[in-house]
């Protein structure tokens, strides 16, 4: 039931009374205009929303008569009602800190822009200087004017200046009687906006204007180009303005100009590509300036400038964002408490930090809007009168000063001790500098070379002169002499915090060699370089990695963004869960606040970045040992699943001919893919195939599915996503790219090899339509069950084996685990000739299940003795086993001398009498179907 005015007012009375104490300036402003008292009491049962502010604005704007002096006192007599109703509901406890954000935001947002047009009419009539004409576009300009600060992040407080940047699209001159250059236009325009604001008159003033944040400061043109602020971002933008821009927002001008500024010039300067663990030095930096500002000012009781206060707060969400907003769009935000619970979600600091940071937040913003409600001064000091302590302590809620005191040191103790933990510089070892005077240019004190030399010793390394003698080496190379200087210093201290790492993964040589390798890779960007300045902790894990495999090295190398992966360790052992891995990556791919231009490049980066952590992930719990063979490759053959069937949709999405809304196309693929046997490095064998009757079928599935391989092969700035194989599709590589269902059951019931067959054997549907996908599976297994004469059928097998075996030469005395006899395509074969040859008789064969399952089920068939299918596949499994960790290069004893030679051809050669017994077993069978 909706309450009577009278109850309403009664009730408004009350709450109006209960806040006034706590607000001079509400008091005064009551006191000198008592007609403002009944709108208040009428209306202070709502919020003050933006369509109230315009409508307010509106019936102003319609007046003939606006003048200047009009439109001052309108955005006046509007920014009193605002305040006045807002203090009373946040005073009396009828509005909320997001409430008071919102509302002043709104406010400011509005007047701006009505005030910059009324402004732009004027200026632009045709009797005075007319339209601002782009000198390149020949259309008309119009001002863009930039909040920074709290304005831009949705937050401003109750009596807060606003920090604007006011900025037009490009030089030329205006079109009037009185033409001037559009950079003197734009400056007059913002002469005039910032007096309708700033000016104090009878009516008070709207808001203070703060221009210092634009380019060069007081010294810069108030307008600037977006030429000019390119050109400076690019030459002299600082690190701290990277902080300031990072909250800009375009709060008046047009929409297609906002774009352009906001994504291809302010975004590629606020965040980087890359991780920039950089962000953590400069914000040290920045914080050391304000802190000796505020000691020089004794501001010690500033809740927002001083210890543990709101600065503070921004910093810890601002450097989270620096570094990883470039990757991670979730953090291209602009409002401080919205990124505290972000950060809550993703969790790169504990959960208990962050909610502590909130409650901190929450606080001191609550504190500072009744510190500004006293007197609408703008202030983030406590008072020093006992009486206004007393109110404000009330105002908080608290029946003391005192009260209030304890809990605002609980609050800003917390921010003080957050905020040193995560900026602290990193701690060094006792032995960091015994260690780093060891590898000096010119080392040649020889105490100091005794002390090193000791301490290596005692870190266990049996001879480290050796291990001296290569760091220095290092430090003499090529590579190391031609970095700048800053780098160099960087490689340096790291080196010690590397060596104690190194020291506990012998071989000492080896993991010390992989990780100058990585170093190398690593250096060309010295944010990660700072990152393990910052985590030192994660060197041991990636010796860890590294020592074990040279494969890790050389993936970390190609794909540095991957150490933070490190920083969350925890993370970095748990099997993926892919149902929300999927929901994560549509997430990511689709997200508000991806960029608006270059939207495939960055869908592309996503998919690359998305699909490497991935394969680092398993890569861990691999080299750890704690994942089967078997099990690793459904992993990865479900990433690539994944990965296809994104590619497809966004390839699909990205066509501009269309003649349907979901294609009816599928994705096949064979081999590896198909079998699911995927390894960390394994091309995809597909083929793609529609059923459509369209007139421009084939057209359009032809440039889809040249769309996705171009979206699985393109090398971006972060790599590729796969290799590709298209060669097994109907007459091969002069074939057709999309093939029709039915020309493809054409083709392999009359035109394809037996070869062509075998593949067959390990095909499955990937993604794409589901109808054709069971079309596909129908053909396939048409094909397979076709009753064949079993000795032309062995004839052309091992004809085909023959051909790969001259193409597989191995002149070593090593054995090759794929290609040579008895090895792993030996066993391949032999499936496949089983599946070919007796599936018209067991349709069962013709499950995809793998080549093991499948020797197993023609043991229980009888095909083969079951004793003899049973030690081919164990042999298969050791097989794939082995030539997994050779490829990692986790067992190089395994290996012959020529492990590094056979290792770069891609060959998996192991001593002839490594599993003499296993390849027996394979020979044997081999002789049993094909009779030699």
């Amino acid at each position: 039931m909706k309450p009577s005015i009278d109850t309403v007012d009664s009730s408004a009375e009350a709450k109006l009374e209960q806040a006034l104490r706590f607000s001079r300036y509400a008091q005064r402003q009551l006191d000198s205009e008592p007609a403002l008292r009944n709108d208040l009491l009428v209306h202070l049962h709502r919020p003050f929303s933006r369509e109230e502010m315009l409508t307010h604005l509106d019936a102003a704007c319609a007046n003939a008569s606006l003048d200047e002096s009009l439109l001052r006192s309108t955005l006046r007599i509007l920014r009193k009602r605002v305040m006045l109703r807002l203090a009373i509901r946040d005073l009396a406890g009828m509005a909320d800190l997001t409430e008071v954000m919102t509302t002043m935001t709104h406010l400011a947002e509005v007047t701006i822009r009505c005030s910059l047009e009324q402004y732009h009419n004027w200026l632009t009539q045709p009797d005075q200087f007319g339209s601002p004409i782009g000198e390149k576009s020949a259309t008309p300009q119009q001002l863009l004017v930039v909040a920074m600060g709290k304005l831009g992040g949705g937050e401003l407080n109750v009596s807060s200046d606003v920090d604007l940047i006011f900025i037009y699209p490009e030089d030329g001159e205006t079109n009037g009687r009185k033409a001037i250059a559009n950079h003197d236009f734009f400056t007059r325009l913002g002469r005039k906006l910032i007096a309708s604001l700033n000016d104090y008159t009878v009516d008070g003033y709207v808001f203070r204007v703060d221009m210092r944040l634009r380019p060069h400061g007081e010294n810069s043109p108030l307008a600037i180009s977006f030429a000019m602020l390119e050109e400076y971002f690019a030459t002299q933008g600082r690190e701290w303005e990277r902080h300031a821009w990072l909250k800009s927002r375009v709060i008046a001008g047009p929409a297609a100009a906002t774009a352009v500024l906001m994504e291809e010039i302010t975004r590629p300067f606020v965040f980087r590509k890359y991780l920039d663990f950089e962000a953590y030095e400069a914000m040290r930096s920045l914080h050391a300036q304000l802190r000796k500002e505020v000691d020089r000012r004794e501001m010690h009781d500033n809740i927002k400038l001083g210890p543990g206060g709101i600065r503070e707060i921004e910093f810890i969400t601002q450097v989270f964002q620096l570094i990883r907003g470039g990757r991670d769009a979730d953090l291209c935000i602009r409002p401080t408490l919205a990124t505290l619970q972000r950060l809550q979600q993703k969790q790169p600091i504990p959960a208990q930090t962050i909610t502590e940071l909130i409650d901190a937040y929450r606080f001191l913003r609550k504190l500072e809007h009744r510190l500004q409600y006293l007197d609408d001064q703008q202030t983030q000091n406590l008072p020093d009168d006992p009486l206004d302590q007393a109110l404000i302590a009330a105002a908080m809620g608290y029946p003391s000063f005192a009260d209030f005191l304890q809990q605002l040191d609980i609050h800003r103790n917390h921010v003080t001790r957050h905020f040193e933990l995560i900026f602290a510089a990193p701690r060094k070892s006792p032995a960091h500098d015994i260690l780093t005077s060891l590898w000096q240019e010119h080392a040649d004190d020889s105490t100091q070379v005794a002390a090193a030399t000791s301490q290596l010793t005692t870190l266990g390394f049996t001879e480290p002169g050796k291990i001296s003698a290569r760091i220095q080496q290092f430090y003499g190379s090529y590579f190391f002499q031609q970095l700048p200087p800053a780098r160099q210093r960087k490689i340096k201290s790291l080196m010690p915090i590397l060596v104690e790492a190194i020291a506990q993964f012998p071989p000492v040589e080896s993991a010390l060699e992989r990780m100058l390798q990585l170093l190398e890779h690593i250096s060309q960007h010295t944010a990660y370089l700072a990152l393990l300045l910052e985590h030192p902790q994660t060197l041991p894990r990636i010796t860890k990695l590294v020592s074990a495999s040279q494969w890790a090295t050389d993936y970390l190398g190609r794909h540095p963004i991957l150490l933070d992966q490190l920083l969350t360790p925890r993370g970095l052992y748990q099997l993926p869960d892919w149902p929300a891995l999927r929901r994560e990556l549509m997430y990511q791919l689709t997200h508000a606040n991806s960029p608006k231009s270059n939207i495939t490049e960055w869908q592309m980066d996503v998919l690359r970045h998305f699909q490497h952590a991935q394969v680092f992930q398993l890569l861990a719990i691999d080299l750890e040992g704690k994942l089967l063979l078997e099990t690793l490759s459904d992993h990865l053959t479900e990433l690539a699943d994944l990965i296809l069937d994104n590619v497809l949709n966004l390839a699909w999405q990205g066509l501009k001919k269309k003649h349907r809304d979901r294609p009816a196309f599928a994705i096949i693929g064979y081999g590896k893919l198909g079998g699911k046997e995927l390894g960390y490095a394994s091309d995809l064998d597909i083929i793609f195939l529609f059923k459509d009757n369209h007139p421009d079928a084939l057209e359009i599935y032809t440039k889809l599915s040249q769309s996705i391989n171009t979206w699985l092969t393109s090398h971006t700035s972060t790599g590729v996503l796969y290799e590709t194989d298209l060669r097994l599709r109907p007459n091969g590589t002069s074939g057709l790219l999309a093939c029709s269902i039915e020309a493809f059951s054409q083709y392999q019931h009359e035109q394809a090899w037996v070869w062509e067959h075998q593949a067959l054997t390990r095909a499955r549907y990937i993604s794409g339509d589901q109808q054709v996908g069971a079309l596909f599976e129908q053909v396939r297994k048409e094909i397979l069950c076709k009753q064949r004469d079993l000795a032309p059928l062995r004839q052309e097998i091992l004809k085909m084996r023959e051909k790969m075996l001259n193409a597989h030469p191995n002149p070593t005395p090593l054995f090759d685990i794929k290609h040579d006899r008895g090895g792993i395509i030996d066993v391949e074969f032999i499936v496949q000739y089983l599946v070919l040859g007796y599936a018209h008789r067991y349709p069962q064969l013709t499950g995809n299940i793998g080549n093991i399952a499948l020797l197993k089920l023609s043991g229980e068939l009888g095909l083969i003795p079951a004793e003899t299918a049973q030690q081919v596949l164990t042999a298969y499994r050791e097989f794939r086993r082995l030539q997994h960790r050779l490829r990692l290069n986790t067992d190089p004893e395994l290996a012959g001398g020529n492990t590094s030679q056979e290792k770069s051809a891609g060959y998996a050669r192991i001593e002839a009498e490594h599993l003499s017994h296993a390849r027996m077993a394979v020979l044997q069978l081999w002789e049993d179907v094909f009779g030699g």
